[in-house]
C-alpha cells in the first residue's frame, strides 16, 4: 500500500450502508476511503431476498416511517438503476386462518398511499380459484388472493455501481483491506489498515470515521476503536434462503402467510429456479460461519408444500445462502418483530473528531440513510448540507426513458452477433456499460476464452478492471449468480483464469 495519506472521510465496511454513504460524501466534495475487509457486498449485502420493497408485514408492527421511506425509495431507485432493478407483481393468497381478509385490504390500501406511488401498479383481489397463472400452481383450498407491487433487484451489483459512482466522484476504494485500528490524535483519526492479501500495511488521517461494519459493527467499536460497547449492542438475526428447481411459470413472485403469522416469499429466479426464503432466528455465532440448518429447511419446505401443489423436499435444493442481519437491539422479544430501521450513534464535534456507527437497516433504505448519515456529519465536517442523490443515475442506469427493454432492443441491434441471451445477461447486469465489454468487437471469439456457458474473458477483463473483481467467487457469486448455472469444470476454469492474472500482476 502507499504512504500515509489524509481524507476527510474514512468508511469502514464494503456492504451497501458503507458503499451508500461513501457515495453520497464523495458527491459533496468531500475526500473519501471506502475500506473493506473482504469482497464487496461479501456478506449480509449479497445475502438478501432481492427486493426493494415496502415491507407489508412491517404494518404490523407500526413501522409507518419506515415502511413510507421504502415505498419512496421504491421509484427513486427504479429510476437510478432500471437495469438491475424492475417491477413484480406479487401474488398473496388469502390464508383466513392467519389474518381475516379486510386486514389483509386495510394493509394493502395502505400500502398503495403511503408513499405516494406514481409508476408501479396499485394493489387489487384476485380469484385464485380460476384458471389462470396465479391459481394453477397452487392447492385447491386457495382460492382467494391479492396482488400487489415491489421491486426486484440484483442486490451485490447494487453495492457495486455504489462504489463504483463513489469511485467515478473522487473517492478511494480499497477491497482485501481491513481496518486494524483508530484512534482519535487532535482533530483527527489516525487509522491503520491491512492489505489482507499481503499483508501490506497503510496508516491514513480522516477527519471524520463511519463504521458501516454491519454485523460486526460493535467488534469494531471494541476491538478497533477500544470502546465500552455495553450501551451500543446490535442483535444478529439470521435469514436463510433455498434455492429450488422452479416451482412455477411466470415472473411473478408469491408471498405466502406461514401459521406462525410469517410470511416467506417464493420468487422466480435465474430463470431456472425458484428462491425462497426468509426465516428470522437469533444467531449468537460469527457472522461469517452463517449457514442454515436442518430445521430451516424444513420450515420453508412446509410453508411451500401448504400452498403449492408441487412439493419440494431438502432433496430439491440446489443451493442456500444465509445473511446475518445486524438489527438495532430495540429488546424486541420476537426476532421477527425486532425493528428494520436504522439508528445512528454519532460522537465527536468541538474539536473532536466525529464517528457514526451504523445499526440495523435495510437495502432499500440505504439511499435515504446514506442522506441522513451525511446530514448528521456535514456540519461535523464542514460539508454541503442538502441533498444530491435523489435524481442521480448509477452507473449503467442512463438508459432511454428508464425503459430496459427498450435499451436492449437497441444494444441487440448493434451487436446482432451476441446470441440473445447473452446479450439481454450483459445488458441486465451492466446497463450501458455493457457496451464497453463488447465495443469494438466483430464476434464471439473476439470475446476472448470462453471459460463456460456465456462467460468470456472480456467480461473478466471488464469485471477486474472496472469493478474490484480479484477472485472466482467475486465474479461468479457477487458480481453475477453465475455460479448456479456453471459446472464444476467451467468453475475450475474461471479460478485458474484468475490464478494466471496474479501470476502475472506479482511478477510485473
Amino acid at each position: 500500500m502507499s504512504a500515509a495519506s489524509e481524507f476527510d472521510l474514512v468508511v469502514v465496511g464494503g456492504g451497501i450502508n458503507g458503499a451508500g454513504i461513501a457515495r453520497d460524501a464523495a458527491g459533496r466534495g468531500l475526500s473519501v476511503l471506502l475500506v473493506e475487509r473482504d469482497d464487496l457486498a461479501s456478506h449480509t449485502s449479497s445475502w438478501s431476498s432481492k427486493l426493494i420493497h415496502g415491507g407489508l408485514r412491517y404494518l404490523e408492527y407500526y413501522e409507518f416511517r419506515l415502511v413510507r421511506e421504502a415505498l419512496i425509495e421504491r421509484e427513486v431507485l427504479l429510476k437510478a438503476a432500471p437495469h438491475i432493478i424492475w417491477p413484480l407483481t406479487f401474488v398473496l393468497p388469502h390464508s383466513p386462518e392467519q389474518r381475516p381478509a379486510w386486514l389483509v385490504r386495510l394493509g394493502l390500501f395502505l400500502y398503495d398511499h403511503l408513499g405516494g406511488r406514481k409508476m408501479l401498479p396499485g394493489s387489487s383481489s384476485v380469484d385464485l380459484g380460476a384458471p389462470g397463472p396465479y391459481g394453477d400452481p397452487l392447492e385447491d383450498w386457495v382460492t382467494k388472493g391479492f396482488t400487489y407491487s415491489d421491486c426486484w433487484v440484483m442486490d451485490s451489483r447494487l453495492v457495486v455501481l455504489n462504489a463504483m459512482d463513489a469511485r467515478h466522484r473522487g473517492a478511494e476504494v480499497r477491497t482485501r483491506t481491513e481496518c486494524v485500528k483508530a484512534v482519535r490524535e487532535g482533530d483527527r483519526w489516525m487509522v491503520d489498515l491491512r492489505c489482507t492479501r499481503t499483508g501490506e500495511t497503510r496508516r491514513v488521517t480522516a477527519r471524520g470515521l463511519v463504521n458501516a461494519a454491519g454485523p460486526w459493527v460493535s467488534r469494531f467499536l471494541k476491538d478497533g476503536l477500544g470502546q465500552d460497547t455495553a450501551k451500543k449492542r446490535v442483535r444478529l438475526i439470521k435469514g436463510s434462503h433455498i434455492v429450488v428447481p422452479k416451482l412455477h411459470d411466470g415472473a411473478h413472485p408469491y408471498i405466502l402467510q406461514n401459521v406462525d403469522k410469517r410470511i416467506v416469499f417464493v420468487i422466480p429466479y435465474e430463470n431456472d429456479y425458484s428462491l425462497i426464503g426468509t426465516t428470522d432466528l437469533e444467531y449468537q455465532g460469527d457472522p461469517k460461519s452463517v449457514a442454515i440448518t436442518p430445521e430451516e429447511t424444513d420450515y420453508l419446505c412446509s410453508v411451500v408444500n401448504r400452498y403449492f401443489e408441487r412439493k419440494v423436499s431438502a432433496a430439491d435444493i440446489v443451493w442456500t445462502y444465509s445473511g446475518v442481519r445486524p438489527l438495532f437491539d430495540d429488546a424486541s422479544g420476537n426476532a421477527s418483530a425486532v425493528t428494520r430501521d436504522y439508528v445512528f450513534d454519532v460522537e465527536g464535534g468541538n474539536g473532536k473528531p466525529p464517528l457514526l456507527s451504523i445499526f440495523g437497516g435495510k437495502i432499500t433504505t440505504y439511499r435515504k440513510l446514506a442522506e441522513h448519515a451525511m446530514a448528521r456529519l456535514a456540519p461535523l465536517l464542514g460539508c454541503e448540507a442538502g441533498t444530491w442523490t435523489a435524481g442521480a443515475v448509477l452507473p449503467g442506469g442512463d438508459l432511454p426513458d428508464a425503459d430496459f427493454e427498450r435499451y436492449l432492443e437497441g444494444f441487440s441491434a448493434d451487436y446482432p452477433w451476441l446470441p440473445g441471451p447473452l446479450a439481454r445477461r450483459l445488458a441486465r447486469a451492466y446497463g450501458s456499460r455493457a457496451r464497453i465489454i463488447v465495443e469494438g468487437r466483430q464476434g464471439l471469439n473476439d470475446l476472448g476464452q470462453n471459460l463456460g456457458g456465456d462467460l468470456f474473458e472480456a467480461e473478466l477483463d471488464y469485471l477486474v478492471e472496472h469493478e474490484w473483481a480479484l477472485a472466482a467467487d467475486d465474479v461468479l457469486w457477487r458480481r453475477s449468480k453465475l455460479g448456479l448455472h456453471l459446472d464444476a469444470a467451467a468453475e475450475a476454469e474461471v479460478e485458474a483464469w484468475f490464478r494466471a492474472r496474479a501470476k502475472k500482476r506479482d511478477a510485473a
